[in-house]
């Protein structure tokens, strides 16, 4: 049967037609189980060993969508997709079963779902080809896919309708793939160096462990206000206080912030802590865990944008007050009062690089936004900065002989932000002081993202907790990075999109398209 033509509406109703004919006709459209032995790629191996004319002893049940149907009369081919790959398939009117061969002829379109069962041969131009003696409708598809593999280079509509989109594409489903690879890899790392995997809560009373707005929700039961965690951090601590001694956990985050090719509301981090260590051990523990996904991708180095990255270890090693005097012109020190900011002089600073900054602007921002103009485009390769300022870094321990600074390192390539570490802050008297005067003189300035005092957390720490180094590593960033992905929607299979609904591609397969259909890069 010819693939359906005209509006939306129009295919829809015919394909939904033909599913009432089918029916009427003793047929299930959507039957509940099917065989499959082989996949495409098992029959491509198969093929494989074959030499001339040979067909394979072996009876093959392969299953997978439509992508191509060539109708030649009495014969017809087809390329049949599943996960693994895509192999042909041939359907002969004098080895099909009448009412099979009917139905490939009149029944069968592009995207709908099929079993076929045979014997395996190349045919003379070399293709390893299923001849099908049965043939199994599993699934009619009601909406037609991209025109020609083609239809979809809209990036909101790919990402709103990411199942097109991996229909379309198999470089977008090798990505999610090598996502996956990605993660199991960190997770088997982790487990050889000790690390217990643990889960902890994602619905808090408040937020902490960042400085960042989070999401707000209600629990009915209780009639109680919760958030929704911005980070992993208190929960993993306090699993150290209780006597584990290395703990991780890789889970979904949720921060109320814009979003753009490097933010999602939601996404994934991987959080790891570990007693006895500082932020020395978490430099070594990251460029570990870079080093064996690399190998796991069988990759050395990436071209990211207009930078080609090494990912063999050890990786560049700055330290941020030298940065800053060579950048700035002035010493770091002029900028620091204590554990805060002397906002007078930062805000100098500020002017005299002609950052742009108002008298509202809180100093974190202020700060943030100097260290973007003037260091983060020297960080192309994989680079460590250690030691920031107290003032914005209010769970890390003091750096030795200094207020202002405290032992702390964040991970950047290509202008990008990867992982976040301190040597921990065990003094709860300490620790109380930090988060109160940080919250007070934060909010003061309008920062509506500043920590804030988390007491159940401090009297955990008042049980004594013993000096460790914790890092937090983002994943989709990380992802980002080792895919040569541009935008961290390119590597979150759902992520979070405006309300707007974005119309399906009108576009349709025609009927019976000759020739082979390409795999289809967006």
């Amino acid at each position: 049967m010819p693939e359906a033509g005209g509006s939306l509406e129009d295919i829809l109703a015919a394909k939904r037609a033909k599913v009432a004919e089918l029916r009427a006709r003793g047929l299930d459209p959507y039957p509940s189980r099917s065989v499959k032995t082989h996949s495409t790629v098992d029959v491509l191996r198969l093929g494989a060993t074959l030499s001339g004319s040979e067909h394979s002893s072996q009876s093959v049940s392969c299953a997978g969508r439509i992508l191509q149907l060539r109708d030649m009369g009495k014969s017809i081919f087809a390329h049949v997709s599943d996960a693994a790959g895509r192999c042909q398939v041939y359907f002969k009117k004098d080895a099909l079963p009448e009412l099979e061969f009917l139905l490939v002829k009149k029944d069968l379109q592009v995207g709908d779902f099929i079993g076929v069962s045979g014997n395996v041969f190349k045919t003379k131009t070399g293709e390893t080809t299923v001849a099908v003696a049965s043939v199994v409708l599993l699934a009619k598809a009601l909406r037609p896919l991209p025109e020609k593999w083609h239809g979809l280079k809209d990036v909101e509509i790919r990402y709103r309708h990411r199942h097109l989109d991996l229909v379309a594409s198999e470089d977008v489903r090798k990505k999610f793939e090598q996502r996956s690879l990605i993660i199991s890899t960190i997770r088997r790392t982790m487990d050889r160096l000790g690390f217990l995997e643990v889960e902890t809560p994602i619905l808090l009373p408040q937020a902490g462990g960042a400085a960042a707005r989070p999401f707000h929700t209600h629990h009915n039961a209780l009639d109680a206000d919760l958030v929704m965690r911005i980070a992993i951090e208190l929960y993993l601590k306090r699993l150290i206080i209780g006597g584990f001694e290395r703990v991780y956990e890789i889970g979904r985050i949720f921060r109320n912030e814009g979003i753009d090719t490097r933010h999602n509301p939601e996404f994934t981090m991987m959080e790891a802590y570990q007693a006895y260590s500082d932020y020395n051990g978490m430099a070594e523990l990251f460029e570990t865990l870079v080093a064996e996904c690399a190998e796991a991708l069988k990759i050395s180095e990436v071209v990211y944008g207009e930078h080609k990255i090494s990912l063999k270890p050890p990786f560049r090693r700055v330290f941020l007050p030298e940065l800053w005097e060579k950048q700035c012109g002035d010493r770091m020190e002029n900028i620091l009062q204590g554990k805060g900011f002397n906002r007078e002089c930062l805000m100098l600073c500020a002017g005299k690089l002609n950052i742009p900054v108002g008298g509202k602007t809180p100093s974190a921002k202020v700060f943030e936004r100097i260290f973007d103009a003037k260091i983060l485009p020297l960080l192309d390769q994989l680079t460590f900065v250690f030691d920031h300022p107290t003032a914005i870094t209010p769970l890390a321990k003091l750096k030795c002989g200094s207020q202002g600074l405290v032992e702390r390192f964040e991970v950047f390539a290509a202008g990008q932000e990867y992982a976040n570490a301190y040597t921990e802050l065990n003094d709860p008297q300490d620790q109380r002081e930090r988060l109160q005067e940080q919250a007070r003189q934060r909010r003061e300035e309008g920062d509506d993202e500043a920590d804030v005092l988390d007491e159940d957390f401090v009297q955990a720490m008042e049980c004594g907790m013993p000096p460790m180094g914790g890092i937090g590593v983002g994943i989709d960033r990380l992802v980002m990075l080792l895919t040569g992905q541009p935008s961290i929607r390119d590597v979150i299979l759902f992520p979070t999109l405006k309300r707007e609904v974005a119309p399906l591609p009108s576009g349709v397969e025609n009927s019976r398209s000759s020739g082979t259909t390409p795999p289809g890069a967006l």
